[in-house]
């Protein structure tokens, strides 16, 4: 019997990744007097990516270089832009500023300070270390400002999280491997984290995390919550509560539709449909000992509820509830469910 290998699917590298390999091929470009046509980095973890050069520049006392981004198979939206990093000698010791289409840290929470340019502290970190390394290789003092600039960054980055993180202008240099995982869990969930780093700085004492869009914007208009106090939970409730746990609010909600609270209620905290499913059984002796119609021979949570109606949503919404207390009792959290429907209308809410 013939068995389909597994798709393996290909890494790639991240901004910050990138970012150092440009610092580096700009000094080889300063320092040097030429531009190589590829240039290879060390991750932290060991591995030598080379990486090809486009747009080299160089001016009186300054050179830039820029790499292409290469995400590999992870749907990132930064995949195929071009992150430069000019430097250029100055009396200082090494300095980053932001250029065009990277962001500025405009609230408190993040691992970088307010005012500062987006670049997380791990690759500072790396381009830093670049920086002495290419300046002892060339007899040269490690006096460089960094300037790094994503072409378009101001557009991108309206489509990822640095919004609401309160980063304004562009995209974040970011990365602590070097290396993009494809469809990353981790990635995701420190994204969560870092939301609620945020919230908690500015003294949000409600936040809510939804499974998507349309949960999200029902959420947010029934409580007049500002962006940042939105987390982008998604599918990991796990995720999110856990670091809730340890970093506590003063009131947190989770919103959702049908079949995802209803997974949430029955114990699953990962709600991805590839990882958890609804449990029909539990859901339909629910709806027997409730006395609400029969839902015995449905497929979908959806179907279930059209079936039985909202009083239905209205007894998930009450296990959810439970089920979020008894995970967060430790933290004195004020906890509540909102259930809605597809066309975003609340059919459920309890707690607060």
């Amino acid at each position: 019997m013939n068995q389909e290998k597994p798709i393996v699917l290909r890494k790639g590298w991240t901004t910050g990744a990138c970012a150092t390999a440009a610092v580096k091929a700009a000094l080889v470009g300063l320092w040097g007097g030429k531009f190589l046509k590829t240039v290879s980095i060390i991750l932290p973890k060991g591995e030598t990516p080379t990486f090809d050069l486009v747009k080299p520049k160089k001016g009186n006392g300054w050179s830039e270089v820029g790499i292409v981004k290469d995400a590999g198979d992870d749907p990132d939206v930064t995949h195929g832009c071009v992150v430069i990093a000019r430097v250029k000698e100055t009396p200082n010791s090494v300095t980053f500023k932001a250029g065009k289409g990277v962001g500025t840290v405009s609230m408190p929470g993040l691992p970088i300070g307010v005012g500062e340019p987006a670049i997380n502290p791990k690759p500072r970190e790396m381009m830093s270390s670049i920086v002495y390394e290419m300046a002892k290789l060339y007899s040269k003092k490690p006096n460089i400002e960094i300037t790094i600039s994503i072409p378009n960054g101001e557009i991108i980055t309206n489509k990822t999280w640095n919004p609401r993180l309160g980063i304004v202008g562009g995209l974040s240099i970011l990365g602590t491997t070097g290396i993009v995982r494809p469809f990353s869990c981790s990635a995701w969930i420190a994204s969560i984290h870092r939301g609620i780093d945020v919230a908690r700085a500015a003294m949000f004492p409600h936040v809510a995390g939804c499974t998507g869009s349309t949960s999200e914007g029902a959420v947010q208009k029934l409580f007049n919550l500002p962006d940042q106090a939105m987390l982008d939970m998604g599918d990991f409730a796990g995720g999110m509560i856990k670091y809730l746990n340890k970093n506590p609010v003063n009131r947190v909600t989770i919103g959702g539709g049908i079949g995802k609270i209803t997974k949430f209620a029955f114990g699953a905290v990962d709600l991805h449909s590839k990882r958890s499913q609804v449990n029909f059984k539990k859901l339909s002796q629910l709806a027997q000992d409730n006395d609400l119609p029969d839902i015995s021979n449905v497929n979908t949570a959806l179907e279930a509820l059209e079936l039985a109606g909202n009083d239905l949503a209205g007894l998930i919404a009450d296990l959810a509830l439970q089920r979020l207390k008894s995970l967060t009792k430790h933290s004195g959290m004020d906890c509540g469910i909102v259930i809605v429907n597809r066309a975003g209308n609340v059919i459920s809410r309890v707690g607060n």
